[in-house]
């Protein structure tokens, strides 16, 4: 075959690094293929960490992608435990942290993102916590029983997705919880404050306690341990385990030491990629969480840190190392479950590029659907405790649609028509 004496090395054990890899042989690439992994776990899904084993309603071995034995059969040689710390883009080589040097006819960076850290005295304390990797993620889960158990606090800093989802565990639990975000509303930067608010009220009905407008400033303990949690404006809570929950920053060192391509930091940074995922260099290539890509659809460059662009971002950057033709143009999609809430979010509508949210169905009982406007065009959707309506939704916003707020707000208007008058728009010019 004439693949057989190629190299693919994908660097990077996450869920867009192993389906790349699962890709690649089912499309019939007979070479080597390498996955370099940082982490001594095999490749696994984040998701949960915040979520199910989180909560305790999933067991350690469904976060992995494929079972161990997978590997082999497949033919896929890993490198376990062994961080890639320097790439020769002129030589076409991978040098791992124990000094191997791996040769690559192409490359695949698919290495995340990193918890961003608090700058505060403090943060040496044994109880402060962040959450990315599984090891994280046991260490939580031990920790959340132990303050359910006792009545302890958990102060979370930052009301985002994990702030927000460790925060309904943590109540699972019994354990006491106060967020401290600097934003108006939770999930501020992401959906606004008018959704914000909603999800405010849904965590303030389960016990937790928010301070928003506020930055924790100093984290307080003795002994090693955290006894408090210190604002800016001097208020203290009690604390007795802190999470740093303030995002999450690309990795992209190997990348920018081997003088490929960055995005502007002011658009989230991360590898600049094309369509088609490559990197500034033709034999490398950018998926998941680190890849910034140009969107053929959204018409900018747009990193995503979510399931979904891992899931199916290592494939297309799989099939274009093959020299298939690909145009990575999905719908940015996310989920979210929080207590007895469930949503998802397709679409792409920070503050400022939408002028109108029309909401279709109950927000009392928490069962709708929103809809974000720019100019009467659908640019994001989210619904929350409604089911089977993403396609759809992902369907409006692919297709540019400009149903007017009225038809979108009311229920017995079925999302279909709406879709099928505007193909007839589309059709009749």
């Amino acid at each position: 075959m004439v693949d057989a004496h190629r190299t693919f090395v994908i660097v990077g054990g996450g869920l867009a690094g192993a389906k790349a890899a699962e890709t690649l042989r089912a499309e019939g690439f007979t070479g080597r293929v390498i996955l370099i992994c940082d982490e001594r776990d095999h490749p696994y899904e984040r998701p949960p960490l915040s979520k199910g084993y989180l909560t305790g309603k999933e067991e350690r071995d469904s976060v992995f992608v494929h079972e161990p034995a997978w590997y082999a059969r497949s033919d896929i040689e890993l490198h376990l435990g062994q961080p890639a710390v320097h790439l020769d883009r002129a030589a076409k080589t991978v040098e791992l942290g124990d000094g191997t040097v791996v040769p690559y006819d192409r490359l695949l960076l698919a290495t995340g993102a990193e918890p961003r850290r608090l700058d505060i005295p403090g943060t040496d304390l044994a109880g402060v916590h962040h959450l990315r990797r599984l090891a994280h993620a046991e260490r939580l889960r031990r920790v959340l029983v132990t303050l359910g158990r006792d009545n302890g606090h958990l102060v979370i800093a930052g009301a985002g997705w994990i702030g927000l989802e460790v925060a309904a565990a943590a109540r699972g639990y019994g354990a006491e919880v106060t967020v401290i975000e600097p934003e108006p509303t939770p999930l501020h930067a992401v959906l606004g404050p008018e959704l914000g608010r909603i999800f405010a009220d849904l965590h303030t009905e389960h016990g937790v306690r928010f301070r928003f407008g506020a930055r924790l400033a100093e984290i307080v303990g003795q002994d090693g341990m955290v006894l408090a949690a210190r604002t800016a404006d001097g208020d203290e809570h009690p604390a007795h385990a802190v999470l740093a929950a303030i995002g999450a920053a690309p990795r992209t060192a190997l990348a920018e030491a081997a003088g490929l391509v960055l995005a502007d930091r002011a658009d989230g940074g991360g590898i600049a990629v094309d369509a088609s995922l490559r990197t500034s260099d033709p034999d490398v290539f950018a998926a998941g969480d680190v890849a910034a890509a140009e969107h053929p659809l959204l018409g900018h460059r747009l990193r995503v840190e979510h399931w979904a662009n891992a899931l199916n971002g290592g494939p297309a950057a799989a099939r274009a190392m093959l020299g298939q033709e690909v145009a990575y143009d999905r719908v940015p999609y996310f989920f979210s479950d929080q207590y007895d809430m469930g949503m998802e979010y397709s679409g792409y509508a920070p503050p400022g590029s939408y002028d109108e949210v029309v909401i279709r169905g109950d927000v009392a009982k928490r069962e709708f659907i929103a809809f974000w406007l720019a100019g009467g065009r659908v640019i994001a959707g989210l619904n929350m405790n409604v089911w089977d309506v993403t396609e759809s939704i992902q369907a409006l916003i692919r297709t540019g649609a400009r149903p007017g707020g009225e038809a979108l707000a009311d229920p017995s208007v079925p999302l279909a028509s709406l879709l099928e008058a505007q193909e007839g728009r589309e059709a009749t010019g």
